[in-house]
């Protein structure tokens, strides 16, 4: 059965409390140990290829809505029609960091269903390499956060009897 899916990507990381008024957090020296930063605070954010922007404002905006035009293009919708999925929202919470050579690595998916999870990492993982973010002058780890948000449709009238002449034949 044909149903229409429509992909929704929203980005937590680039919240107006912290992306919008320019100012930079503070992270102590123990964030620091590790070497990882979340990018709602990172100085200077990850580099998307491409975006060229001069402020880091614009630079996160720019990354954001890069990963969300790529997460859109490759998610293979076709994997998510053939498990017939009964109509409503599905969501997918997904976290990632991109490491100190700009690579993205630790991707990690949460969704009721597992094929999901398994097709987020998947397109994640494929994400192209980017300039690392920095801190205090020094290539960190920035740590990334993104829902995907699916909305299975009901399929059309037309579609259920299409199907059904279908499974007819």
């Amino acid at each position: 059965m044909l149903k229409r899916i429509l992909i929704i990507t929203a980005i937590i990381a680039t919240t107006s409390s912290f992306a919008q008024d320019g100012n930079v957090i503070d992270v102590s020296e123990s964030e620091m140990k590790n070497g990882d930063v979340p990018f709602a605070v990172i100085e200077v954010v990850p580099v998307y290829p491409g975006c060229d922007e001069t402020s880091n404002v614009e630079l996160k905006k720019c990354m954001s809505d890069n990963i969300a035009a790529y997460v859109n293009k490759n998610f293979d919708m076709k994997k998510i029609d053939a498990l017939d999925l009964p109509p409503k929202v599905y969501r997918s919470a997904v976290q990632f960091k991109i490491n100190k050579e700009g690579n993205v690595v630790d991707v990690r998916a949460r969704a009721d269903i597992p094929e999901i999870e398994t097709e987020a990492v998947r397109v994640i993982s494929n994400l192209p390499q980017m300039k690392p973010g920095k801190q205090k002058g020094e290539a960190v780890g920035v740590l990334y956060s993104l829902p995907i948000i699916f909305k299975v449709e009901p399929p059309r009238r037309g579609q259920i009897k299409k199907n059904k002449q279908k499974s007819k034949n």
